[in-house]
């Protein structure tokens, strides 16, 4: 699961338009950004260290946020 860089799920909803702010969670799978489709993650503050826990589907084209659910 992909770690999502933001305080809020309003924040990422904030930020359609622009490029997805990440983290990789896995070590052994390899790279999980896709740059067109959807991807779905969390932010989890034990991990991140901001905001507060929330998930969300995120659909990027071409590495931009198009639309977040």
């Amino acid at each position: 699961m992909m770690l999502f860089l933001y305080k809020s799920k309003k924040e990422l909803k904030d930020a359609i338009g622009e490029k997805l702010r990440y983290r990789e969670t896995s070590i052994m799978v390899g790279d999980e950004n896709i740059a067109n489709g959807n991807i779905t993650g969390a932010n989890r503050p034990h991990l991140t260290g901001i905001g507060r826990e929330f998930f969300a589907t995120v659909t990027l084209e071409n590495n931009i946020i198009k639309k977040v659910k």
